[in-house]
């Protein structure tokens, strides 16, 4: 079986394979450069651009790299290279900003451009440097910069040029520099340059798959555990689910997987669940109904924050009930996956905010009384699916559409409540199986309704109605990161639009949310 290269969750110190370490200055491409590594591959993190030595060298680095960021390298305050960085001796690529960072750094002169550079360009390169071995001589890239490199510092080689750009990049020994992003898809030889880099200049082998992932986090799993037991937290989606797989094989009858119905899930979704896990896990899953505790709690709760939070609490309170009855437990098991992390993160680096809580990560209670264990927390959706293929579950798992943990709550903008939300798995239900109907599943990444806490007026028969406005949110993406809205026939968004008028009371419009990720998130709370 051929598997695509994919990165290890959880680093041992065994590992041989070394890490292409990624320094965040605020890009809004970095979480991608760190995509494009794994898939050339090789193991990579993301950390802020002032983490420590002992955190950078815990991940047995095998090269730096810088990526981009909004700042400008000569002004006051602006983000800085880390003062380790010279003496870990580490081959170093540094990207747009990262590049005017060597620049500056290292004796060049960097200077703000009459007016920023954004777009398509063409530049000239030199295929005899390790950095575009094997390229054509001209090659066509994305630009994102106001600033740019006047001068390249003294033993630096000139390896890319334009005529609007003298300097688009250079190289010495095993530092190179480059003023455009190889990690977007608008740079179309950009993965050659980035494996280029990760071969030929830091000299590490591309040997990350599906299958050495599963294996050193089934070693890592039980190193971590031991004889102890793992209560797991199940949504029933792909990543709770392929946690399961994962932490069964390691580990067996030490793992305790536990449904909860939080009364916030998708019409017929307790029921599922149930029957999908009894057809394909070998383990016994217990169930909790505890939509009474969940729904008093966020009564007159109307702050998306907030909704995230409570939710979080009491996932663990119910976990902290079950275990009492079934344990002891000594940890808790979640799906949580890279982008639940750094949306979450409150950043140890001015160069990042936060974008929202997860009710998985950040929506925790300090006080839980278990250990957390997250064996996919590095992992992005796709590279989540390719494990669960890996470890042999089913297509009706693996290729489930992503459901927020804190479920219709964060779909029922304002306050939750129990007839509000069976209002909106109506429309829910309808607008997946027209979807579904129409074979544009696998097309589209996630597809829901949401209900809208505002009313408009409308016409039905002979009387005016004053009802609530759903809204289709239907996306295309590869990992949530970014996203982009789907482009649904007109026909299947009229049948949508018909069906949910006329078969759900309470909804008088539909509308269509066209608006891509970034600068929207993909949940509208």
């Amino acid at each position: 079986m051929t598997t695509e290269p994919i990165e290890s969750t959880e680093r041992t110190e065994s590992a041989s394979h070394k890490t292409v370490v990624v320094l965040d200055f605020g890009s809004q491409y970095s979480q991608l450069i760190t995509r494009r590594v794994r898939e050339a591959g090789v193991y990579s993190e993301l950390v802020p651009f002032d983490a420590p030595w002992s955190q950078v060298e815990a991940l047995d680095p095998g090269g730096i790299i810088l990526s981009g960021g909004p700042a400008s390298v000569y002004e006051e305050g602006a983000p800085q290279l880390p003062d380790w960085l010279w003496d870990a001796n580490l081959p170093i690529l540094g990207i747009c900003y990262g590049m005017q960072l060597l620049a500056n750094e290292l004796g060049g002169k960097v200077i703000g451009a009459d007016r920023r550079e954004y777009g398509p360009a063409t530049i000239e390169v030199d295929d005899t440097s390790p950095l575009f071995a094997g390229m054509p001589k001209q090659i066509d890239v994305w630009m994102s910069h106001g600033d740019h490199v006047e001068a390249i510092p003294a033993d630096f080689t000139v390896i890319g040029e334009s005529g609007k750009l003298p300097f688009a990049a250079m190289i010495k020994d095993n530092i190179a520099g480059i003023q455009f992003h190889p990690e977007v898809v608008h740079t179309p030889l950009g993965q050659q340059v980035i494996a280029n880099f990760l071969t030929r200049i830091c000299g590490l082998t591309p040997d990350w798959s599906s299958d050495s992932f599963v294996d050193s986090a089934v070693q890592e799993i039980r190193g971590r555990v031991g004889d102890k037991r793992v209560l797991l937290a199940l949504s029933g989606g792909v990543d709770s689910s392929v946690a399961a797989a994962l932490i069964h094989k390691a580990i067996g009858d030490q793992l305790t997987p536990v449904f909860v119905n939080n009364g916030l899930l998708r019409l017929g979704e307790a029921e599922l669940v149930q029957e999908v896990f009894a057809r394909h896990f070998g383990m016994p899953l217990v169930y909790v109904d505890a939509t009474t505790n969940f729904l008093d709690r966020l009564e007159g709760v109307t702050d998306p924050e907030e909704k995230r939070k409570i939710v979080g609490d009491e996932f663990v309170r119910v976990f902290e009930r079950e275990a009492k009855k079934h344990g002891p437990f000594d940890f808790l098991a979640q799906g949580t996956l890279y982008p639940d992390v750094i949306e979450s993160t409150t950043a140890d680096t001015k160069a990042a905010a936060k974008i929202k809580t997860h009710h998985n990560v950040g929506g925790l209670p300090a006080d839980m009384e278990f250990h957390l264990l997250e064996p996919l927390k590095f992992l992005f959706k796709d590279e989540v699916r390719r494990v669960g293929k890996t470890l042999g579950l089913p297509d009706e798992i693996v290729w489930r559409q992503p459901f927020p943990g804190p479920g219709l709550s964060v779909r029922l903008l304002g306050e939750v409540t129990e007839p509000w939300l069976d209002v909106l798995r109506q429309a829910d239900a309808i607008v997946r199986d027209e979807i579904e109907g129409a074979g544009l599943a696998q097309d589209i990444w996630q597809y829901f309704a949401v209900l809208l806490p505002v009313n408009s007026t409308g016409v039905m028969g002979d009387y005016r109605t004053y009802a609530r406005v759903c809204a289709i949110r239907a996306v295309a993406s590869q990992d949530a990161m970014t996203a982009d809205w789907a482009r649904i026939p007109y026909d299947v968004l009229a049948r949508m639009s018909n069906r949910i008028v006329n078969e759900v009371h309470g909804i008088n419009r539909v509308v269509y949310d066209i608006s891509s990720k970034p600068p929207s998130t993909i949940e509208w709370e």
